[in-house]
């Protein structure tokens, strides 16, 4: 695998287009088939938790932009405005993406989704966000900012290896992480255990 890429912009590679824009807080109708993805609902590692995105009516007269597999979703606003792809998983539901999100929808002959979320997350867009962010008290990206921000894009190829490692990588990192939850739960019932010998002896 070499290391040869193209520098190009998001905007000469995908389309982007705001969430929808509820007015104010966004409500919850359970007789609805509508989905509303907010921020609570999304993590890098885990993508949409469906199970508790909130059911609601779209009152609004834009048409409404469903989200389908292989879009991401761009947290505009906040600190941490981190990229999430989204699976397959989205085909099986009705849904909508809040305002705080920007949706990118790629060209894939160009650049595979999941490349771009991964590359979006990594250290140098991530220090153009930090240094191009609007705002004191709520920081957010503008479009165009998101528009103009730089990618590398290697081939096709490399693009897939690329998130193959990604994939492991996380995938290391969850067992990592069970592995340490099990140990901590195994001491601690280890100091349990010792403490009621104590108290029997006692």
């Amino acid at each position: 695998m070499t290391n040869e890429a193209e520098i190009t912009s998001i905007k000469d590679l995908a389309n982007i287009t705001p969430g929808y824009p509820f007015r104010g807080k966004i409500t919850e109708s359970t007789d609805s088939d509508i989905l509303a993805v907010q921020m609570k609902d999304v993590s890098i590692q885990e993508g949409i938790d469906w199970q508790i995105s909130i059911r609601t009516e779209l009152k609004g007269k834009k048409k409404p932009q469903w989200l389908t597999a292989g879009d991401i979703l761009f947290v505009a606003r906040g600190t941490n405005n981190t990229a999430i792809y989204v699976d397959a998983s989205a085909n099986n539901y009705k849904s909508v993406a809040a305002p705080q999100f920007f949706i990118i929808k790629c060209n894939t002959e160009k650049v595979l989704p999941q490349y771009l979320a991964w590359y979006i997350n990594q250290p140098p867009c991530q220090r153009y966000f930090k240094n191009s962010s609007e705002g004191t008290l709520h920081k957010s990206i503008r479009r165009s900012v998101l528009e103009d921000c730089p990618i590398a894009i290697p081939s096709l190829e490399q693009q897939q290896h690329i998130i193959h490692l990604a994939n492991t990588l996380d995938q290391e990192k969850i067992l990592l992480s069970n592995l340490i939850d099990n140990n901590a739960k195994i001491m601690a019932t280890l100091a349990y255990n010792l403490s009621q010998g104590n108290r029997r002896e006692r």
